[in-house]
């Protein structure tokens, strides 16, 4: 199949022994971490039924960053809580990392995020009454890490917390806390990283530092960085910018 631009291409790809049509920009050698084909997503019922997602197509190759961009109620969010296996599509397939989503119960989309899938949030979502180290370290002990404590201390000295790994959140300020949620969904060394508004909560300057670390410690785990955004400027520091309105992919275009 002749490949040009940025054409699309069908490809199939094999995962757990069957084959799944995916849509990429170039045909790779390898798989890709994502593959979604016609997800829908709908709230409501009636007339008061809304349309979350409407046929959403998306294939993300390892180790890139992708943007999800677009106002508020197009979409990204969810796509984002869909891809991640925190909410279930009404239709569609999605695989990621290997698994088919798609056919996992609620238990099963969280052991297939545990290890696999980091997260972070908008609104840090720390324990309050767990101090930093405990706040990184806890995900860890629950997946039967061994080694939490010494694995949490060692992700919040890359993230510049050495000195503030026994405050609790409120001692920390809010690109402090915000440094702990990254610690905290890398220090399982994730393949995929999300990041939904992940400077949403900060000023210009605190937030400008914290997407400079995210995208440093993300290149340094390896983690392919999937982030949702309204600002166009962070945006662009991605590789791939897909634009979502009112549930729909309108474009998907590569910066770099």
């Amino acid at each position: 199949m002749h490949e040009s631009g940025n054409r699309m291409s069908a490809l199939f790809w094999k995962l757990e022994g069957k084959a799944y049509l995916c849509h990429a920009r170039a045909v790779t050698s390898t798989p890709p971490i994502i593959c979604a084909h016609s997800l829908t997503l709908t709230l409501g019922e009636g007339d008061g039924r809304v349309i979350v997602l409407d046929g959403i197509d998306l294939t993300v190759a390892a180790g890139g960053t992708v943007a999800l961009l677009g106002p508020s109620g197009s979409g990204k969010s969810s796509l984002l809580s869909v891809l991640s296996g925190l909410e279930r599509a009404d239709s569609g397939s999605l695989h990621v990392a290997g698994q088919d989503f798609s056919a996992l119960d609620e238990d099963g989309l969280a052991t297939a995020r545990r290890g696999r899938i980091g997260i972070i949030l908008q609104a840090f979502h720390l324990l309050p009454t767990m101090t930093a180290l405990e706040n990184v370290a806890t995900p860890l002990e629950l997946a039967g890490q061994d080694n939490a404590m010494a694995r949490a201390h060692e992700e919040l000295v890359a993230v510049g917390l050495g000195q503030r790994v026994n405050h609790y959140p409120a001692q920390l300020s809010g690109g402090e806390q915000q440094r702990v949620a990254i610690a905290r969904a890398l220090a399982p060394a994730p393949a995929l990283l999300f990041a939904d508004e992940p400077t949403g909560n900060l000023d210009h300057t605190t937030g400008t530092a914290v997407a400079d670390l995210l995208f440093a410690r993300a290149a340094a785990a390896g983690a392919t960085l999937i982030m949702v955004t309204h600002d166009e400027a962070l945006a662009h520091r991605c590789r791939r910018i897909v634009r979502l309105e009112d549930g729909r992919v309108i474009s998907d275009e590569v910066t770099a």
